[in-house]
């Protein structure tokens, strides 16, 4: 780290950085202790409009595109250089806590005003970026912004989407930009020059391993499937064993076999069947119907392609004599973060002093859409008993303060460069 890294770090005001995030929480506050804040609702709306007024009191430029995106500018010395960004997003899941998402947009926030307080001028801009719709919770997929941004969704086709209510993507998304008349509008995508995101764990290793900061090289890949078992209703006190097409069964015999599968001694495989629902749902009446959800993860790409392959010829091999149908929902190859912005965040981190470790995240994020346009990486700090997407999600102030310190401190030297 040089001077004006040290300068940006030592600026980062801990009780500033817990105040505005807990200023922030209060926008679908649940009685919990939690935030449900969907995606373009009122309370999102509320939350954008408290960036942006942030970011006037220094004189900030902002900014959104079409699908919401909204970005606040710090200018550097070159004025058209493509900027080094920082961000994450600010809605929430229905049951969400206080600091998934909303941490790396005030985080990054405070490392922009750590730079404004102490004087630090930048040979680049620095922008802090808060992705739109990165839960999914209201709208699908998840996230919408970055992939759009990144080219890997296109606008017409997010904008195919309704919520659970009925409600269309396109009214919620006009009523959110309506909201900030004001603001600048800008085209997607234009050059980054750097990316850095700054975000929960969301699971327990660094608070086991008693260490401060993640150096997070990258995001395990992610595939969905959506499995139906489709058998025939009979009779249960009538219709023979052997002559059954029994859906449940069939099902319950594809789980036991996918477990079989994803068996793995070094505990690095995730497998999980998160939805199971069975019909007609008598109790004497043979299950004619069972569909299930598989969501599978794996860091590495030749174990994630090996294993998520076999997931379909499993499923079918073990019908019993049901029909199956297999659709993939979702799929994402793992990410391998520029070992330039992980060597950096390693290097900050060593030079604060600040317990740190080398992982990959176990969840996905908007700088696995980004990584492809540019140098970019992820900071995590801990979060307690790892809890996150839960109302009970919580994290220290000091550890907040210390990723952003690290953040600051990476983002000039990006900056720079």
């Amino acid at each position: 780290m040089n001077d004006k890294s040290c300068a940006a770090a030592g600026a980062v005001d801990e009780a500033r950085l817990w105040r505005r995030i807990m200023d922030m929480a209060q926008y679908g506050a649940t009685p919990a202790g939690g935030v449900n804040r969907a995606a373009f609702s009122r309370e999102d709306i509320k939350a954008r409009k408290t960036l942006i007024t942030w970011a006037s009191e220094f004189n900030f430029d902002t900014a959104t595109d079409a699908i919401g995106n909204l970005y606040i500018r710090r200018a550097g010395a070159e004025a058209d250089a493509p900027p080094v960004v920082t961000g994450s997003h600010l809605d929430s899941q229905p049951k969400g806590g206080k600091f998934d998402g909303a941490y790396g947009v005030v985080g990054g926030f405070e490392a922009l005003e750590a730079l404004e307080r102490s004087g630090v001028a930048t040979r680049r801009p620095i922008e802090v970026v808060a992705w739109s719709n990165e839960e999914g919770g209201r709208f699908q997929p998840g996230c919408m912004g970055s992939a759009i941004f990144a080219g890997d969704l296109t606008l017409d086709e997010a904008l195919k989407a309704t919520d659970p209510e009925g409600v269309a993507i396109t009214d919620a998304l006009r009523e959110t930009l309506e909201s900030t008349p004001d603001i600048a509008r800008r085209d997607m995508p234009f050059p980054l020059a750097g990316y850095i995101e700054a975000h929960i764990e969301q699971g327990p290793r660094l608070e086991n391993g008693d260490r401060t900061i993640g150096v997070v090289s990258g995001v395990q890949g992610l595939t969905w499937y959506s499995v139906e078992v489709f058998g025939e209703e009979a009779h249960a006190g009538t219709a023979p064993l052997r002559g059954r097409k029994d859906a449940l069964k069939s099902a319950i015999s594809m789980v036991r076999a996918l477990e079989e599968l994803m068996h793995d001694e070094s505990d690095t495989v995730r497998f999980t069947v998160g939805r199971f629902e069975c019909g007609p749902g008598a109790p004497s009446t043979v299950p004619s119907h069972v569909l299930f959800t598989v969501d599978f993860r794996h860091p590495d790409l030749a174990t994630f392609l090996d294993l998520g392959g076999k997931i379909r010829e499993v499923c079918e091999a073990n019908a019993r004599g049901c029909d199956v149908t297999i659709a993939r929902t979702i799929y994402s190859e793992p990410v391998v973060f520029d070992p330039t912005v992980s060597n950096l965040v390693r290097e900050c981190s060593q030079a604060l002093d600040l317990p740190h470790m080398d992982m990959v995240s176990g969840a996905g994020h908007d700088a696995m859409h980004i990584a492809a346009l540019c140098p970019s990486g992820m900071i995590f700090v801990p979060c307690e008993k790892g809890l996150s997407h839960n109302e009970a999600e919580n994290a220290t102030a000091s550890d907040l303060a210390a990723g952003a310190q690290v953040l600051a401190a990476s983002l000039v030297d990006l900056a720079d460069r």
